[in-house]
């Protein structure tokens, strides 16, 4: 997939130790690694923003090996029930990274070893090429199952609407092993881009010095992101060299989108708001930036070569507009599948280029798609169908941070907030819902449960 040759000569990647290496020699180590491999083999690559990391995910990809892409800082049971789960039969990790029994190490390159199990001979399909997890734990043993068909054409068609060429540099504020953050490396290493490599943390000053000082041209986010770049003030950081401002992975408030839209673009920084799934690689959709006011909220439209629809209960397709139906996308970027046991790596392509999303959506009369809710996302209140994402969106503006979960029986408001009376808010609720106020109540917690990318883990809170 990755043609390194092409751009031989170009920086691939600078590091915070000044490292500065091009297409070449990224070619160089990944073959190194390559060399060592046997094809169509399982692979867990244990990964920061690194150039050992990087080197090992192109190689993998290269040698048409399956890999499951994870955080080199897992924790070790979460790996151990992943390992144990699928027996791959390489991992590449740092090197203080605790593997099991019975490896025999086969390459040691910086700080990175490439770990061989011999006893394990876990068989692939032929087409399986990336592996990531589904949720906010990167131990749970369910995997979304991609081809390198995925991988590329989705690559191609966010460099096309993002207008990425060699150019480019991206810092890299996200982790590797999420859909989103790989698919910035892999739409930028496609283009022959500079990748500007770093593991430290968007909150440090030693993470915007990097990018200032190498002449960063964009950088993505998550919404929590954006949400902590407000609190911190980071907006008011100079960033002469940007040009691209990047959000995904769940939906950005109507207030802070519009905030960071004042603040950047009088400096003609562009910000690309998008919408997409680890099922479909990562992106599905994105909204011009010259609809970012006027079509506040959307989410845009399809991705180049992918598809956008909207069905209703029965399966039909929606064709009136601004009628509400579960969003469903069709592209070369939808996964094979899910895996959640080792006989699934054999699974051939079970999706057929087709995602119901789960989401709930409308579009209006210009064709601009907007996420209305979760489909699973609703409780039956005393008859009352009720949507806990749009009770969230009601209480936006009287409470800092919430999280609504329930069962069918009740609504519970969990906030991090003090600032407000609970007997008020319930009392809003009563008067929006129409529903009595016996079923809702307000619990105060600390923190909100977030994965690592920020997105809230309503599992994680309680509904007795």
């Amino acid at each position: 997939m990755f043609d390194l040759r092409r751009f031989k000569d170009n920086i691939a990647c600078i590091t915070p130790s000044g490292e500065h290496l091009p297409y070449g020699g990224l070619q160089e180590l990944s073959e190194s690694i390559r060399s060592r491999l046997e094809p169509h083999r399982l692979v867990f690559c244990l990964c920061g923003n690194t150039i050992e990391s990087l080197a090992g995910y192109v190689s993998f990809v290269d040698n048409d090996d399956a890999t499951l892409m994870l955080d080199s800082h897992m924790e070790p049971a979460a790996f151990r029930t992943l390992f144990d789960t699928y027996r791959p039969r390489y991992v590449w990790a740092p090197e203080a990274f605790a593997v099991p029994d019975g490896a025999e190490s086969v390459l040691a390159e910086n700080g990175y070893v490439l770990w061989e199990f011999a006893a394990n001979d876990t068989p692939v399909n032929e087409n399986l090429s990336v592996l990531l997890t589904t949720s906010g734990s990167t131990g749970s043993p369910k995997l979304v199952r991609l081809s390198k068909m995925n991988l590329e054409s989705n690559a191609r068609s966010i460099a096309e609407y993002l207008h990425i060429t060699s150019d480019e540099r991206p810092v890299t504020g996200l982790p590797m092993y999420y859909s989103f953050g790989l698919s910035v490396v892999n739409s930028h290493l496609l283009m022959g881009a500079t990748l500007l490599l770093t593991p430290a943390s968007y909150i440090e000053r030693e993470f915007w010095q990097f990018a200032n000082d190498n002449g960063f041209t964009s950088f993505s986010g998550v919404p929590y992101t954006y949400e902590i770049m407000k609190k911190l003030k980071l907006w008011k950081l100079p960033m002469p060299t940007l040009r691209t401002l990047t959000q995904a992975g769940g939906k950005l408030s109507n207030e802070l989108l519009q905030f960071f839209i004042e603040k950047y673009e009088p400096q003609g920084v562009k910000f690309y708001l998008m919408y997409g799934q680890t099922e479909a690689t990562a992106r599905m959709s994105y909204l011009d930036p010259a609809y970012g006011v006027t079509k506040l909220g959307s989410i845009g439209k399809g991705i180049p070569g992918g598809t956008l629809s909207l069905v209703d209960d029965e399966g039909r397709v929606i064709e009136e507009a601004d009628n509400v139906g579960e969003l469903v996308y069709e592209g070369p970027n939808v996964s094979l599948g899910y895996a959640e046991c080792a006989a699934d790596l054999m699974k051939g392509d079970e999706n057929r280029g087709v995602l119901h999303t789960g989401d709930l959506a409308y579009r209006d009369e210009d064709g601009f798609y907007f996420i209305a809710g979760r489909k699973k996302r609703f409780l039956k209140l005393f008859g009352n169908r009720v949507s806990l994402d749009y009770v969230e969106h009601l209480l936006k503006d009287r409470l800092k941070e919430c999280a609504c979960v329930g069962d069918d029986s009740r609504l519970i408001v969990y906030t991090t907030d003090t600032d407000h009376n609970d007997e008020e808010i319930i009392d809003f609720l009563v008067r929006r819902t129409k529903i009595v106020r016996t079923v809702f109540s307000i619990r105060h917690i600390d923190r909100l449960p977030r994965s690592e990318t920020g997105k809230i883990l309503y599992k994680a809170l309680s509904v007795d």
